[in-house]
Parts: structure tokens; sequence; C-alpha cells
């Protein structure tokens, strides 16, 4: 009998798909650019805290690599203080997951309850035209199915067309990685580091772009869409996802 009720309880587990971007190269700065370590790490530790399971993919599949600005181990410390995605990337069993992502292509929305997009440096310039992505956000959404993204992973939301031909974000309250926060981030670099703003084009889509202060942790959801705001965003939109999936 004791048997019987783990195997009701892992039946019944919920299952999200967290999409994470493979490794590019800006277009704008010529670097390196990957996934932001807090995005993936902060919602899966809560997610996995809820009892949920949750499963890593990339538009490539196989290995993702953090944006180094993101890493704590960074000589440049910009995020030595988060010893979450620290403890996450030096856990043996948690790092082999970024080696081993699951090719997005491959899913199946059936097999999930929810899906999370991450952002990151990279998805500004790999997932606007991703097909595969942008099929499996509409088809989450219009199955009913919890439908979330982070920072510049809401990138994936602007160019998606629901099956009626009106874009996602038509009439859809959302935020996403904001105007000031670019304008701050080019000011530090000294030069424009992404290729087009999300704000502004969520606009020219007809949502209502909404925001918190520059920085501040800040997410919202719309029906079964979810969006957050920025890096420190993680927790507050992984969150509003439990609570899209009723517990």
């Amino acid at each position: 009998m004791q048997e019987q009720g783990s195997q009701a309880k892992v039946s019944s587990q919920k299952r999200v798909l967290m999409v994470v971007a493979n490794p590019a190269v800006s277009t704008t700065l010529g670097g390196p650019v990957g996934f932001w370590a807090s995005e993936l790490v902060h919602p899966y530790v809560e997610m996995t805290e809820a009892g949920y399971a949750v499963e890593l993919a990339s538009p490539q599949g196989g290995r993702v690599t953090p944006d180094a600005l993101s890493d704590p181990r960074d000589p440049s410390g910009y995020s030595a203080h988060d010893i979450l995605s620290l403890g996450f990337l030096h856990s043996p069993r948690h790092a082999a997951l970024l080696e081993t992502t699951r090719k997005l292509s491959d899913v199946r929305v059936e097999d999930y309850d929810a899906i999370l997009v991450c952002g990151g440096q990279s998805p500004m310039f790999t997932f606007r035209e991703d097909r595969a992505l942008q099929g499996l956000l509409r088809g989450f959404l219009e199955a009913g199915k919890v439908t979330a993204a982070l920072c510049h992973g809401t990138a994936a939301l602007l160019d998606v067309t629901l099956s009626d031909g009106r874009p996602l974000l038509e009439g859809r309250t959302v935020t996403g990685f904001a105007n000031v926060e670019e304008d701050a981030a080019d000011q530090m670099v000294g030069r424009k580091v992404m290729p087009f703003r999300i704000e502004e084009v969520a606009r020219e889509r007809g949502a209502n772009f909404v925001r918190a202060g520059a920085w501040k942790p800040f997410a919202v959801r719309d029906g079964q869409l979810i969006t957050g705001q920025q890096q420190n965003s993680g927790r507050e939109t992984a969150r509003l996802v439990i609570q899209g999936l009723g517990h």
C-alpha cells in the first residue's frame, strides 16, 4: 500500500519545463553570451521546493552556459552575492543538468503543466526567430497552461501569434527587462548592448507593459500568462507559476 501511495504521488506531480538559451555571440558587442544564472536557479529552487518536477530544455539541446557576469565565480564579482546560483553550479548533480538539456523540437506540450522561459543575453540574439519556441508558447497558452517568461526571456513572446493570427501580447499586461534598465546597462558598458528593446516592441504588439522601479523584484500575472521584470525577479515569477498551478 505504501508503494501504491508513492506511485500516486509521482503520477500527480506537476511538471514544469524551463527553457534556457544556448551559447551565442552578441551581434552588438561581439562577445559570448548565454543564460543568466539566477533566472534559472532561483525559479528552479522555488519550484522544486514546491514539489514540482522541473526539466531543462534549450533550442539546440545539450550544453548551456551562464553569462559571465551572472556567474558568482566570475572575477568581476558582479554576481558574487548570488550564493544560491553558486551552490547550484558547484553541485555535481545540478551542474550536470546544464550539459544535457532537452532539445525544444523534442518537447510535447501535453507532457508538462507549465513552461518558464529564462532570460540572459543570448535570448536577445536567438529567441525571437525560434519557431519551435514560438510554437510551444502558443501551444501552452492555448491549452490553458501556465506560460511564463522572465527578463530578456520575454523576447520569446514578442513575435508569437495565436492560432487566429493575433499577436499573443495584444491586450495583455506584461513586464520584462525595461527601458530604464537597458539605459543603465548601455551607460555602464558605454555603448548599445542589446539589438532591440523589449518594452518598446511589446507596446508595438499592443501589450500593456508595466514595471516596478529599476532592478526591483517584480512579476505580473495576466490569466495564465506570467512575466518577470529582470534577473532579481526569479522568485516572484516562480511564485506566480505556483499560484497559477493551484498550489
